[in-house]
């Protein structure tokens, strides 16, 4: 073989072998998918425990090695769900605030700007913010430097690029923690991406349990350890509450339409262990009560009907959940007629119907200022009557406002069961320095109640009864033995900086998947048909060499596919039926040339010289024109445009190293090969 030949063929089947060899991780991890399949059944459950583990433990790094390598299908071709998030940046910026400082001015300035956010998702919320707060907290004597502190010099420009590197941190943050938890619960082949200033798209291929990957995603997972403080000195503040509302008259936070739900005090008492208060154990009152008989009482001799009306009405706010003084394990309920409350412990409930009015008092800042700083209000994470379906009843605690321990001590998490009580619990493991202080804080509050926060929601407060060593703890609170799982995932993944919403998402069902493949890869093999035989015809032989040219583009565009990181949807699809026209476009300017260098006579060697000479220009115009269109695409887009923009440019390089390399090369291979030393492209036979 002659040596130029031989670098024909090598440009030929180089190619070929490059592309076979990069598209076998796709057959093999296709393979090993269905091996792993006849393990399980329709609804993926393991029929065959024993053979699925000796296949995992034999093929597992295999799958992950051939996986991590294949073509990945987006969600119109597999099925799965989309999610667009946005990060809460305006409620970052009041977490930011200082809480003393927060008031009615600086409330105003973050409401307006939630306002107008969200109308324009693409306004910067710091530059917002900023305008607002010079339009409404600036007339009124107010500076950045009122609401925020930062270490070493202090200036209102020094708080903006502190605020700022923060909320860009978040976004940030708020990406690579979402990622991790995804990682965890086992989806395979996420796609991730920040879309805009403050919003994450999310696609996550066979996942359909939308309620589930909510509670994942949305949790923020910010686990605290705060000491209890349901003491005189909360329910003092709930009796100042009433007074100031009824005084003042403005208990407007209600709506007109709102039913009033109160809660009646009743005889029933509370059983305390040393965990938590069993509520609806009805006891007798004891000799020794929480308060003595109020002889004064101004509701005596009214009809029960008025006296409970005149009641809410001048108790607005205490009226919405029960209060119990607890005294030798046992509790009794009680009233805020009179500002006259015994040291010791106290509890409370509130039903759900409440729950939304006692929100909204506790939002207001005047409200907020007669609870004392330090304090702060949070209910507990699950109902205490899981029977009552339609109005359950949730416990309240007064907890110290900055926690004694937070979670990022926490090294591990992972779901287990109370052996007691045969209830999910999730078991915490701590570094070093969060054992220490874990250690301290319990040895210090023997006989107290420390409550486990997470996201501001309380899932248990159990009362000390030693010194905790060796940095270990637990969560309860869960329902199920899923619930529990998926809070394992999240504290192993880290808290957010800052909260993230759910502005969008839908769930694709596989069978559309199914569907969409198959209406791809027909209209792809339509097109491609119609072209082969079109080219066929027209151009004879050489109509065939563009023909196999381009099933070798084809093949290569989804070779290179996966080492872009890149994602095969219905638009990628799309975008290369619109590369093989583009590459049968080559191949007919130049074949057009080649005819007519041999109409005038030239030499079949000559005549392809000529034609792939004279073709190039016009060749290298087009792609370079459709690839930078692409390239705008790819980076202005977003999803599916960016799908098809990386598979248009990969098609436009690879149609590029076909048309002009590897079509020329097997014309001279069929040239080479004839005594004639000529290929009909289609021409006259007698020339």
């Amino acid at each position: 073989m002659k040596p130029n030949l031989f670098w024909k063929y090598f440009i030929v089947l180089a190619p070929i072998i490059a592309a076979g060899f990069l598209l076998y991780p796709t057959y093999r991890s296709s393979d090993l998918e269905k091996k792993e399949q006849s393990f399980k059944d329709a609804n993926g459950k393991v029929i065959d425990s024993v053979g699925y583990a000796n296949f995992k433990s034999k093929y597992e790094d295999d799958i992950k090695s051939n996986k991590s390598k294949r073509i990945k299908l987006g969600l119109d071709l597999r099925g799965g769900m989309y999610v667009m998030l946005e990060v809460d940046i305006v409620q970052l910026l009041r977490e930011a605030a200082s809480h003393d400082a927060v008031d009615d001015i600086f409330e105003q300035v973050i409401d307006k700007t939630r306002k107008e956010t969200d109308l324009n998702e693409d306004q910067s919320v710091l530059d917002v913010f900023q305008k607002n707060f010079n339009e409404i907290a600036k007339p009124k004597g107010r500076t950045l430097i009122n609401y925020y502190e930062i270490s070493g010099e202090i200036s209102e420009e020094k708080i903006l690029e502190k605020l700022k590197k923060d909320i860009d941190d978040a976004i940030d943050q708020a990406k690579e923690v979402i990622r991790q938890r995804i990682d965890k619960y086992g989806v395979s082949e996420p796609t991730i991406q920040k879309q805009g200033a403050r919003r994450i798209v999310l696609e996550l291929p066979g996942v359909n349990n939308e309620e589930e990957m909510r509670k994942l995603i949305e949790v923020s997972a910010r686990l605290e350890f705060k000491l209890v403080r349901n003491n005189a000195e909360i329910v003092h503040a709930f009796y100042k509450i009433d007074e100031y509302l009824s005084k003042s008259k403005k208990n407007t936070v209600v709506s007109d339409t709102a039913k009033t739900d109160s809660v009646k005090a009743d005889s029933t008492a509370v059983k305390v262990d040393s965990t938590k208060v069993a509520v609806n154990d009805t006891t007798k009152k004891d000799s020794a009560t929480a308060k003595k008989a109020d002889t004064t009482d101004p509701y005596a001799g009214l009809p029960k009907e008025e006296a409970q009306k005149r009641y809410e009405k001048d108790h607005p706010f205490t009226s919405l959940f029960i209060s119990y003084f607890i005294q030798n394990e046992k509790s009794q309920p009680i009233s805020y007629i009179k500002d006259d409350f015994p040291d010791g412990e106290y509890y409370f409930q509130i039903p759900q119907s409440s729950l939304e009015r006692f929100n909204n008092y506790l939002k207001r800042s005047d409200i907020n200022r007669i609870i004392p700083n330090d304090l702060q209000v949070l209910r507990t994470a699950k109902s205490s009557s899981p029977l009552n379906a339609s109005n359950p009843i949730y416990s309240f605690y007064c907890l110290k406002r900055d926690p004694e321990l937070k979670g990022d001590v926490v090294t591990n998490a992972h779901a287990s069961f109370d052996p007691q009580s045969n209830t999910p619990v999730v078991m915490m493991e701590m570094d070093p320095d969060g054992a220490a202080s874990w250690s301290r804080i319990t040895g210090a509050n023997i006989k107290k109640k420390i409550a486990i926060v997470l996201d501001d929601q309380v899932y248990s407060a159990p009362t000390v009864q030693g010194k905790i060593t060796g940095g270990s703890s637990q969560i309860t609170g869960m329902q199920n033995a899923e619930e529990a799982h998926l809070l394992e995932i999240v504290l192993k993944a880290g808290a957010l900086k800052a909260p993230v919403k759910i502005m969008e998402e839908r769930v694709v069902g596989p069978s559309l998947g199914e569907d969409s493949i198959n209406s791809g890869l027909m209209a792809s093999g339509i097109a491609f048909l119609i072209v082969i035989i079109f080219m066929g015809v027209y151009y004879s032989t050489g109509g065939w060499v563009a023909n196999l040219a381009v099933l070798i583009n084809v093949t290569l565009i989804m070779a290179t596919l996966p080492l872009f990181q890149g994602t095969l949807t219905l638009p990628g699809i799309a975008g290369i039926i619109l590369t093989i026209a583009m590459a049968v476009d080559a191949n007919i300017l130049i074949f057009e040339r080649i005819r007519e260098e041999l109409l005038r006579g030239r030499s079949a060697r000559g005549a392809i010289d000529e034609g792939f000479s004279k073709a190039l220009t016009a060749v290298i115009d087009t792609h370079i024109t459709t690839f930078i269109t692409g390239l705008i695409l790819f980076f202005l887009g977003t999803g599916p445009i960016q799908g098809f923009a990386l598979t248009l440019m990969i098609g436009i390089l690879s149609t590029f190293f076909t048309a002009i390399t590897v079509s020329r090369a097997i014309i001279e291979i069929l040239v080479s090969r004839r005594e004639s030393g000529m290929i009909s492209f289609g021409q006259p036979k007698s020339l």
